[in-house]
């Protein structure tokens, strides 16, 4: 009885533990692992995630594209109305490329039989859990899961590739966050195995 409990608590803090930091995305496309502290007028200080007894550090919200928070919810800056007749993206940097890479933060929702299947295959065993793992996070979305706002925003090369780079970052995320806890879940249970002996 002792071993489930542990076992469970183990399993609860490790996805707290994943789930639990925010990240800014730079216009670059980079995303920085962080604890957020304050968002100014016109910059972000935050701590880095692995170091937060660290320095804070300071970025300008010019460079940021979006911060997504711990709790799921998300900031985008330098978002400006756009004119025109497109509807489905009503907030525009002027770059389509930004725009993309801003629509797929929004509207894509992953396609989650890659992160499951890959949890899943990695509680059997981390190092088999690796093939789907690298398989899938090196593969980009499949159209048919991308659920882009408007096929016509699509059509621009730029919008289209800030778009899908961003929405493999996000699969790329996902699946590997599920091999993660699959290792961790295993290191758990062998720990608790080892000690319970």
């Amino acid at each position: 009885m002792k071993t489930i409990i542990l076992t469970t608590l183990t399993t609860i803090l490790s996805l707290t533990f994943c789930f639990s930091q925010d990240v800014i995305t730079k216009k670059t496309g980079e995303d920085i692992q962080s604890k957020v502290l304050e968002v100014g007028q016109t910059e972000v200080k935050y701590k880095k995630f692995d170091n937060q007894n660290g320095p804070i550090f300071t970025i300008l919200k010019s460079e940021v594209l979006m911060v997504r928070y711990e709790n799921g919810t998300k900031d985008i800056f330098n978002q400006e109305k756009k004119s025109g007749n497109i509807s489905s993206s009503s907030l525009s940097s002027g770059d389509p490329f930004f725009d993309g890479q801003s629509d797929a933060a929004k509207y894509y929702k992953g396609d989650n039989g890659g992160g499951t299947g890959t949890l899943i295959t990695s509680l059997l065993s981390p190092i088999v859990g690796l093939i789907p793992a690298i398989s899938c996070s090196s593969t980009h979305p499949r159209d048919i899961n991308l659920n882009y706002p408007n096929s016509d925003l699509m059509k621009n090369r730029a919008y289209y590739n800030g778009y899908t780079q961003k929405a493999k970052k996000i699969k790329q995320g996902r699946v590997w966050r599920g091999w993660g806890v699959g290792l961790f879940v295993n290191l758990s249970l062998i720990l608790v195995l080892s000690t319970a002996q």
